[in-house]
C-alpha cells in the first residue's frame, strides 16, 4: 500500500475541512429556560433543519424550535463528502417484501427527485453551496468490479432506474475523467457536488428567517413521551421544552440519548482533502464535468473535485471501536487516513505529490437491517428519522418533507413510502458490532484479492461478508 509521506503535516479533526473553509460559526444563544412549542426538533443537521423548514413554510403559525448541542451542521451534515445523490437508502428486497415492488420503486424515484429539490431550495433561498449537478460516475478498475458494475446497472434498472437514469459509458462518452486502471464506468445524472457546511449553515439561516427558534449549545439529554395528560418533552441542560410533537433528528448523536424510539448503531465515515491540485495535473486527469466519483470496490470510496480544485475523497472507516460510536471533533485515525490516501493515489497517481491539507470524520447511523426509517408515534407524540447509512444529504431532505406531512396529519405519496413507520432491527449490540468488524475485514481482503489475482468473478470472501451482514 502506498503510504502518506511522513513529512506531510495536515489538520486532523476540527469538525471538517468544509468548516475550515467557511470558518466555525459563532454559537447562537442557548435555550433560555423552560419553554412551550407546537413542535420541538432535536438536532440541527439536515433532517432537523429540513423538517423545520418545510413545516414552517407550509404552516407559518406553527411555533417551532430546533435544539442543537453544538452548532448547526456540527455532526455528519457538515462533515460529509458533499455527495447529493439518488443512491438508495435501504434494502430494496426488505421493503418490497413488506410493501410491494411498486412502493419500493416509488422510494427510489423520490430519491431522484430529491436531488433537484435540494438544488431548487438552495437557489430560492440564496444559499451558495458550490453546487454543480454533474451527475455521478462509477468506475471499475478490475474484471471482477466490471462484472459487478454490469450486474448492478441491470439490478438498478429493475428497481426504479430507467436506461436514461443510469447506463454504462462508452470510452468517448461525457467529459473526460481519467481514473488509473479503469476498465469500465457508468454514469447517473441524478447527483450533484455540494459544499455541505455552506448548505447546512445557509439552511439554518433560512429556517431562522422563517421564524423558527434555533438554540445552540443546548444539550438534550432525554426525550420524554406523552404520559396521560402530560405533553412530550425534550429535557436539556438549560431547561425543558414541552411540545405537542417532539422530533428526534440526531443520527450519529443518538447513542446515549435517553428516550423511546428506534435506535441504531453508528459507524465512522472518514474524509481527506488535498491542497489545490496544479493545473498541469488537472490537464491529465480531466474531471471538467465535476461529477461525483465513486468506485465499485467492496470497501468503496467516493470523491469530488471542489470549487477551488482540490480532491476530497472519503469512505466508511473501519469499525475499530466495539461499543456505541461517539461523534467528537472529527479526529481521524492514521489508518483511515492512510487507506484514503492509498485510494486517492491509486485512482490518480498524477496527484501523488499533492499534499493532504485536512482529514476528518463523522458518525452515521447504520441500522442492522440496513433500512432507514421515518416514524411518527401519535400516541407518544414522538417522531424520528434516520439510519441513512451513506445517503444522509439527500435522505435527510426527503425525510424532512415526509415528517412535515406526517406531523400535519396528511396522507400523501410521501407518507406512503415504504420507509415510513419501519421499525426493523436497529439496536446496536456487542455481537453485531463485532460481526461488523469481521465483515469490514472480509470486504477489504476481497478487494485485495480481486486486484492482485486479476479475478474475473467476485471473491467468495465478499459473498461471505454479505451473508454475515444480511445484505
Amino acid at each position: 500500500m502506498r503510504t502518506i509521506p511522513r513529512s506531510q503535516r495536515f489538520a486532523n479533526g476540527a469538525v471538517s475541512f468544509w468548516f475550515r473553509g467557511t470558518g466555525l460559526p459563532k454559537y447562537r444563544d442557548p435555550l433560555p429556560g423552560d419553554a412551550d412549542y407546537d413542535v420541538c426538533v432535536v438536532g440541527a443537521g439536515f433532517t432537523g433543519l429540513w423538517t423545520a423548514y418545510y413545516l414552517k413554510k407550509e404552516q407559518p403559525d406553527l411555533r417551532i424550535v430546533v435544539l442543537e448541542r453544538e452548532f448547526a451542521g456540527y455532526g455528519a451534515s457538515g462533515r460529509s463528502g458533499g455527495r447529493l445523490s439518488a443512491e438508495f437508502t435501504g434494502s430494496r428486497e426488505h421493503y418490497a417484501r413488506a410493501h410491494g415492488k411498486a412502493a419500493t420503486v416509488a422510494l427510489q424515484r423520490a430519491m431522484m427527485d430529491t436531488v433537484d429539490e435540494v438544488l431548487a431550495v438552495a437557489e430560492a433561498e440564496g444559499i451558495d453551496a458550490d453546487t454543480v449537478k454533474g451527475g455521478m460516475r462509477l468506475v471499475a478498475t478490475n474484471a471482477a468490479q466490471r462484472e459487478r458494475l454490469t450486474e448492478e446497472i441491470a439490478y438498478l434498472q429493475e428497481w426504479g432506474y430507467w436506461p436514461d437514469d443510469i447506463h454504462m459509458l462508452e470510452p468517448d462518452d461525457g467529459p473526460r475523467l481519467l481514473v488509473d486502471g479503469a476498465v469500465a464506468s457508468a454514469y447517473c445524472p441524478h447527483a450533484a457536488r455540494v459544499q455541505p457546511a455552506k448548505l447546512v449553515t445557509g439552511l439554518a439561516r433560512a429556517v431562522e428567517e422563517l421564524g423558527v427558534d434555533l438554540f445552540e449549545g443546548t444539550a438534550v439529554t432525554e426525550i420524554r413521551a406523552r404520559e396521560g395528560v402530560s405533553r412530550p418533552a425534550a429535557v436539556t441542560d438549560h431547561g425543558t421544552v414541552y411540545a405537542d410533537r417532539v422530533v428526534r433528528a440526531t443520527e450519529g448523536f443518538t447513542p446515549g440519548l435517553r428516550g423511546p424510539g428506534r435506535q441504531w448503531p453508528t459507524a465512522p465515515v472518514s474524509m481527506i482533502a488535498t491542497e489545490p491540485v496544479p493545473a498541469r495535473v488537472w490537464e491529465r486527469i480531466g474531471w471538467e464535468g465535476r461529477e461525483i466519483l465513486g468506485d465499485t470496490a467492496h470497501a468503496s470510496v467516493y470523491a469530488q473535485r471542489t470549487s477551488d480544485d482540490r480532491i476530497v475523497i472519503g469512505g466508511r472507516d473501519a469499525p475499530h471501536r466495539v461499543g456505541p460510536g461517539r461523534d467528537g471533533d472529527g479526529t481521524t485515525r492514521p489508518q483511515a487516513i492512510a487507506e484514503l490516501w492509498h485510494a486517492l493515489t491509486r485512482m490518480f497517481p498524477d496527484a501523488a505529490d499533492v499534499p493532504v491539507e485536512h482529514a476528518w470524520s463523522g458518525m452515521i447511523g447504520l441500522p442492522g437491517d440496513q433500512c432507514p426509517t421515518v416514524c411518527l408515534d401519535r400516541e407518544s407524540g414522538l417522531a424520528w428519522a434516520g439510519g441513512y447509512s451513506d445517503s444522509g444529504m439527500s435522505a435527510g431532505n426527503l425525510a424532512g418533507r415526509t415528517l412535515r406531512d406526517l406531523l400535519l396529519g396528511r396522507e400523501t405519496d410521501l407518507t406512503r413510502l415504504p420507509w415510513v413507520g419501519h421499525r426493523g432491527d436497529g439496536e446496536g449490540t456487542g455481537p453485531r458490532r463485532v460481526r461488523t468488524r469481521v465483515v469490514h475485514g472480509l470486504y477489504r481482503t476481497a478487494d485485495r484479492r480481486e486486484s492482485a489475482e486479476e479475478r474475473t468473478r467476485t471473491s467468495r470472501l465478499a459473498g461471505l461478508a454479505e451473508r454475515l451482514s444480511g445484505r
